[in-house]
C-alpha cells in the first residue's frame, strides 16, 4: 500500500473505477455539501467489519480538515483495506473548487424559469412577505448574510423581488465577520462575488469572547451577533434586518423548546427589537423547506459554509466524542428519525404553532406576563 495520506493531485491520478471516495463526516454535514462522487456511511467501521467495503479498490477517506479521516484510514489498514486519507480534507477541495466566476445571471434565470425553484423558493418567499406583512413601502432592509446556503439564497430572492417590486424598498447586504477562519471568510467573499451580491463586511470579536464562556456559548453568541447586526444596520439607515431562517428551523425550534426548555415557542416571522427602537427582524424564508434550498444549491454545484463558529467549523464527526455539536443538530436528527414513521411530522409541528388552543393549556405568557387557566375557570 502507498502512503496513508495523499493530496488532491495524488487523488486525480487514481482512476475513478479504482477508488471509492468516502466522506467520513456525519450525515448532516455530508448533506450540506461534499466532493463529487463521495459516499457516506452511517457507521463506516461497522461496514468494514462486516466486509462490505471493497478490498480490491483504494478507499480514499476525508473529513473537513483531514484529522479524523487519518485515524480511520489507519484502522481500516489494520483490517486489510487499502485505505488512505485526503490531506487537509474537504477544505482543500473547497479552496480549489470555489466558483470564482460571476454566475449571477445563470442563477437568477433559474429562479425565474426552473419550475421547481419558482414554485418552491420564490412563491413561498413572496407568500411569507404578504402573509406576515414583512415589507412596507420605504423600508430599507439589511439582508444579513452568514455565508451559508440559506442566507445566500435569501439575498438572491430579495434581489429578484426588488426587480419586480410593486412598491419601493431598499436593500443592504450585510456580512458580519465575528472571527471566521480564513477558509470561511474566503468562501463568503467568493460566493458573494459569484452570485452578484454586493456585500458590506464589518468585523467583530464575538468568537474570541464566547470562547471563554463555559456554558451556553451558542446562546450568547447568537444574541451578540444579532445585537451587532442591529447596530450596524441602523448605522446604514436600515429599519429592518432579514435573517435566513427557514421552515425547518422553525419546527426545530418548536421541538427544542419543548424537549430542552420545557416551553412552547417558535421562531416568529416578524419581531420588534427590544434594544433598538424602530428596528424589526423579519424572516422571509419561513415557508421554504430546507430540502428545496439544498436542491437549488446542488443544481448549480455551489458550496457554502455549514457553520462558521469555532465549535462547529469542522463537523460533529471530528469531535473526540462523536456527539452532535448542538441541540439543534440533535433535534434535526430526531425529526429525521420521526419522519420515517410519520411523513407529516414536519407539517404537524409547523401547524402546531398557529393552532394553539388556549382552552387546553395550563398556562401561557402574554407580553411577558404569566397567565393560568384558572383565571377563566368557572
Amino acid at each position: 500500500m502507498e502512503e496513508i495520506e495523499i493530496t488532491l493531485e495524488d487523488l486525480a491520478d487514481i482512476p475513478e473505477g479504482a477508488r471509492v471516495l468516502i466522506d467520513t463526516r456525519d450525515d448532516i454535514s455530508y448533506t450540506y455539501g461534499t466532493m463529487p462522487g463521495a459516499v457516506n456511511y452511517p457507521d463506516l467501521m461497522a461496514e468494514a467489519q462486516a466486509g462490505r467495503l471493497p478490498k480490491e479498490k483504494k478507499l480514499v477517506l476525508f473529513c473537513m480538515h483531514g484529522s479524523q479521516s487519518y485515524g480511520l484510514a489507519e484502522d481500516l489498514r489494520e483490517m486489510g483495506y487499502d485505505a488512505c486519507s485526503l490531506r487537509e480534507g474537504y477544505s482543500a477541495w473547497l479552496r480549489k473548487n470555489l466558483a470564482r466566476e460571476d454566475r449571477s445571471l445563470e442563477i437568477e434565470d433559474s429562479i425565474r424559469r426552473v419550475r421547481r425553484f419558482r414554485e418552491n423558493l420564490m412563491t413561498p418567499f413572496t407568500k411569507a412577505i404578504r402573509t406576515y406583512e414583512l415589507l412596507q413601502p420605504g423600508d430599507r432592509v439589511a439582508v444579513c448574510i452568514s455565508g451559508g446556503k440559506d442566507s445566500m439564497l435569501m439575498a438572491k430572492l430579495f434581489q429578484e423581488l426588488q426587480r419586480h417590486k410593486k412598491f419601493p424598498f431598499e436593500l443592504r447586504f450585510l456580512v458580519m465577520d465575528p472571527g471566521y477562519n480564513e477558509l470561511n471568510r474566503l468562501m463568503i467573499e467568493t460566493n458573494a462575488a459569484a452570485l452578484g451580491i454586493p456585500i458590506t463586511i464589518f468585523e467583530s470579536d464575538i468568537f474570541d469572547i464566547v470562547d471563554n464562556i463555559p456554558k451556553s456559548p451558542c446562546y450568547l453568541c447568537a444574541r451578540m451577533r444579532r445585537g451587532h447586526l442591529y447596530k450596524q444596520a441602523q448605522e446604514l439607515g436600515c429599519n429592518k434586518i432579514a435573517l435566513g431562517h427557514h421552515y425547518d428551523d422553525v419546527i426545530e425550534t418548536i421541538l427544542m423548546g419543548m424537549l430542552w426548555s420545557g416551553q412552547f415557542q417558535t421562531m416568529m416571522p416578524r419581531v420588534h427589537s427590544k434594544n433598538f427602537p424602530g428596528m424589526e427582524l423579519i424572516r422571509p424564508m419561513t415557508l421554504i423547506r430546507e430540502d428545496e434550498i439544498k436542491a437549488w444549491r446542488d443544481y448549480h454545484g455551489l458550496h457554502f459554509i455549514q457553520c462558521a463558529c469555532h465549535f462547529t467549523d469542522t463537523c460533529s464527526s471530528c469531535r473526540e466524542d462523536g456527539a452532535p455539536v448542538s441541540k439543534r443538530m440533535e433535534t434535526k436528527q430526531l425529526i429525521k428519525k420521526l419522519h420515517e414513521t410519520n411523513p407529516d411530522i414536519e407539517a404537524h409541528l409547523f401547524n402546531s404553532a398557529r393552532c394553539v388552543n388556549l382552552d387546553t393549556v395550563l398556562g401561557y405568557k402574554l407580553h411577558g406576563e404569566e397567565h393560568s387557566f384558572l383565571e377563566n375557570f368557572e
